[in-house]
């Protein structure tokens, strides 16, 4: 679905992280929808390096990008040859920043820190210098366990990757007030869709749980997750936000989600009845209390009014668009 008429026609985007989940389906929605848009897509690409946690650093996987037919820059945000590269060879637009730690059980704060927030200040300058509009992701981990629905102003995070993306906020509002350009920041919740996978351990629960009845096994839950709600958003509606923040009515920080609380039982039940299946559930105890949100619910009215948006999928129809790919990627990859 195109999400604004304006067909960018000659324009140049830049898109970090553009192998990574949300970055690559923002590529396709350009190539498919803006196809007069130039499409430059940077991510560092996996490597198999590991963090203290057992994780991969970088999830950026060449898959999630066959069949794009844009110019690709394999290169880390950290690395300031590069940077000055993009500034001198390129004239950029818009900035879509989708490159990030996104891995909130990640230990080593140092990394995250020049990671999410410094790197981030040197793209917001090389924006600056192109006179390019930011669009950029921050998260819903900046509320931690804040009452719901969150809303802007009322952050606690409770891990140094919300801490990290709440330092991003900060830094981008003293840009917007600061410089000319259009600034954006999205505050995602829990996101779900294609492209996902190779999240690996980190991906939704929706794919999980997805990949764990079709493999003839009993789901497993925390215990209480009739009671466990999240606003889970599925990825259009991700892609709906960037594009119309492309023209917003003015620059900020906005929530994205559906504006509902889901428990993680409904998404279990939505899959069974999706796939056929009656399996049985099994209940573990929580042992991430004090590091877990309970309970999120984006409050969308300033979402909204500022850029227009209108969530357009709710969890049933969210997971029943994408099942068709849950089971493509179980029968290919696992």
């Amino acid at each position: 679905m195109k999400y604004i008429a304006d067909t960018f026609e000659n324009k140049t985007i830049l898109i970090t992280g553009g192998a990574g989940f949300i970055g690559s389906n923002l590529a396709f929605y350009f190539q498919e929808n803006h196809s007069g848009a130039k499409v430059v897509v940077l991510d560092s690409f996996r490597s198999g390096e590991t963090l203290s946690n057992g994780n991969l650093k970088s999830f950026g996987h060449f898959k999630n990008l066959l069949g794009f037919t844009g110019e690709v820059i394999s290169g880390d945000i950290n690395d300031y040859a590069l940077l000055e590269y993009l500034e001198v060879n390129y004239k950029f637009d818009y900035i879509f920043h989708e490159a990030a730690i996104s891995d909130t059980t990640v230990l080593e704060q140092d990394l995250m820190i020049k990671t999410n927030v410094n790197a981030f200040k040197d793209l917001l300058d090389l924006a600056v210098i192109h006179g390019a509009n930011m669009i950029y992701a921050s998260s819903g981990a900046t509320y931690g366990d804040a009452p719901s629905p969150q809303t802007v102003g009322c952050e606690a995070p409770q891990n140094v990757y919300g801490f990290s993306k709440l330092l991003m906020d900060n830094l981008a509002r003293e840009y917007m007030v600061r410089e000319k350009i259009s600034i954006v920041g999205l505050r995602y919740f829990n996101v779900y869709g294609p492209h996902e996978f190779f999240k690996n351990k980190t991906s939704s629960m929706v794919v999980q749980f997805g990949h764990q009845l079709l493999s003839g096994k009993n789901p497993k839950l925390f215990e209480g997750s009739d009671k466990i709600l999240r606003d889970f958003i599925y990825i259009e509606d991700i892609f709906q936000a960037n594009i119309k923040a492309m023209v917003p009515k003015e620059s900020g920080v906005y929530n994205v989600g559906t504006g509902k609380a889901r428990s993680f039982q409904a998404i279990v039940d939505i899959l069974q009845k999706e796939l056929g299946t009656t399996f049985k559930c099994e209940y573990i105890p929580n042992l991430l209390v004090g590091r877990y949100q309970f309970h999120t619910e984006a409050d969308i009215e300033s979402t909204r009014a500022g850029l227009g948006y209108e969530p357009r999928f709710e969890l049933e129809d969210g997971i029943k668009a994408y099942l068709p790919e849950i089971k493509r990627i179980y029968d290919e990859e696992l």
